[in-house]
């Protein structure tokens, strides 16, 4: 396991005047860009091969009209995301003074495994805690929100509890990463459905037997995204957001005799392909932060030092009686893939200024530097 003390090594080398943000290229990388131009950082992206012109074409730093452009200041392409391990890559990487963000797409390539015990470079947040999105192993989701005491959909533990509209979440077979979720109310209703999809190639058998099988629970979805800073310990509520999904979005702006039609040659699938910003009603606020002071709390048993920077509690608001609850059915500890969110007012209602999730990490890590704190921001 790559240790701190070994980060700490590593950062005494770093120039504190001429750090870099880095980031892997994909799912955040303009935004965590962005953030970091916005601090006064220099910015480097890692590339895989023919991924690469978002980031040295269309977004490079150059100048255009008398005027500096763009957010990326270097490129650094690799035949594969995974190459990121390879020692003479850590090194070219170190040799920026590079502080690495995550991201979903740094855990999906590179895998949790190389993040914890290979990866030689500074990230920002807990490295450790990244495998607690998953929903097996030691370190889980389920456990963490079990502890923290926060709500979370019923899990049925085999297919014969089923009792009601209950959700499937098994990966997909072309793509692990991926979730070929499906909606069943029976057992006997799972057991058709699984076969079917077997029978089509969609899923696998050993990614069945690993599934999940959630309460589905009807109501209004937000994903709050908060920030914690272990600088001054405090919990911060950078905005809100809720999904875009293929090919479901579509499926349900349809009427409903038009949608059991298109159902007969369609298969449901809810494939994250954007976001949407949105607010939510005030009086629901003090509940989120009470979910998030708890989150927090949770994460520092668990897993010390616990969540530091960005965090999302993916959450539907159901209708009671009594009252609205707030439920979590997901939860992430990294940048969200939303910079949609600086467009809520709630990350201007605290500083004064609309504060993307990248400038935040920005802000921590240039205030950690002030402070001479930067060990307590990264691992």
């Amino acid at each position: 396991m790559v240790s701190r003390v070994e980060i700490a090594r590593i950062l005494e080398g770093y120039s504190g005047r001429e750090l870099t943000i880095g980031v892997l290229g994909t799912h955040s990388a303009l935004e965590v860009s962005r953030g970091a131009k916005d601090e006064g950082f220099r910015t480097l992206v890692i590339c895989q091969r023919g991924r690469e012109r978002t980031y040295s074409r269309y977004y490079i730093s150059r100048e255009r009209f008398g005027r500096r452009v763009g957010i990326i200041d270097e490129v650094i392409v690799l035949d594969k995301f995974r190459d990121i391990v390879n020692e003479e890559v850590q090194e070219e990487i170190r040799e920026r003074n590079t502080i690495l963000v995550p991201h979903r797409g740094l855990c999906v390539y590179v895998g949790y495994e190389a993040i914890e015990n290979s990866l030689n470079i500074p990230i920002f947040g807990n490295r450790y805690l990244l495998r607690v999105e998953e929903r097996g192993g030691e370190l889980n989701q389920y456990e963490l929100l079990e502890r923290a005491g926060i709500p979370h959909p019923r899990i049925f533990k085999d297919p014969d509890e089923i009792d009601g509209p209950a959700i499937v979440k098994v990966s997909e077979a072309a793509r692990g990463y991926e979730r070929a979720f499906f909606i069943v109310s029976s057992p006997r209703e799972f057991e058709e459905r699984s076969r079917e999809l077997l029978e089509r190639g969609l899923i696998k058998k050993e990614a069945l037997d690993g599934a999940v099988i959630e309460e589905l629970l009807i109501g209004a979805y937000f994903n709050f995204n908060f920030f914690y800073s272990p600088l001054d310990g405090e919990i911060e509520l950078l905005g809100i957001d809720m999904r875009r999904q293929t090919n479901i979005d579509g499926i349900v702006r349809l009427p409903a005799t038009q949608q059991l039609e298109a159902l007969r040659y369609l298969e449901v699938r809810n494939i994250e392909v954007g976001h949407v910003a949105c607010t939510i009603r005030e009086s629901l606020l003090e509940g989120a932060f009470e979910l998030a002071e708890r989150f927090v709390r949770a994460t520092r048993e668990l897993c010390p030092p616990g969540v530091i920077g960005p965090f999302a509690l993916q959450s539907v608001v159901i209708p009671g009686p009594p009252h609205e609850d707030i439920v979590v059915y997901d939860v992430s500890v990294r940048v969200p893939g939303s910079p949609g969110i600086k467009f809520t007012p709630y990350s201007e209602d605290l500083w004064g200024v609309q504060m993307s999730v990248g400038r935040r990490i920005a802000l921590e890590i240039r205030e950690a530097l002030r402070r001479g704190m930067l060990e307590e921001v990264v691992t």
